[in-house]
């Protein structure tokens, strides 16, 4: 799987592209960050550490990450609390820290925001991949 990073010095942008679900939360809340029109894609230099870290923590499907560069690698825990949220026409939020189980019996840790999949149609099961845009699902 892809990850890229991005660092301004305080903290580092970590990009999955593999997990984004094309909400385009991240272009309308920080477009002087987050620009498709741009490559790279993320300007790190674009709006202060707090704005991005904020911006961040609103990516529904996970994508988006982020860590401080005077820490050692450490992913932001969410609350021992997990939340599901049914997406209309889209994908299940599910919010916190969870196990996914697969059925070959693989577990992989979620955290934070993870977005499965409902419409049937994803190329990433369980994950949302944004495919439910593409085929009309709506429930």
């Amino acid at each position: 799987m892809i990850k890229k990073e991005y660092s301004n010095g305080e903290v580092t942008i970590t990009w999955e592209p593999d997990k984004c679900i094309h909400s385009k939360n991240c272009v309308t809340g920080l477009p002087g960050v987050f620009n498709f029109e741009k490559r790279p894609w993320i300007d790190q230099n674009g709006a202060t550490t707090e704005a991005i870290v904020n911006q961040i923590k609103k990516c529904p499907s996970g994508a988006l990450g982020y860590y401080y560069n005077n820490e050692a690698q450490q992913v932001e825990s969410a609350s021992s609390e997990q939340i599901v949220e049914v997406i209309p026409n889209g994908p299940l939020m599910v919010y916190g820290n969870i196990d996914v189980k697969f059925k070959d019996g693989k577990t992989e840790k979620k955290y934070k925001v993870t977005a499965f999949c409902r419409c049937g149609g994803s190329n990433n099961k369980p994950f949302c991949d944004g495919t439910h845009r593409k085929n009309g699902f709506e429930g």
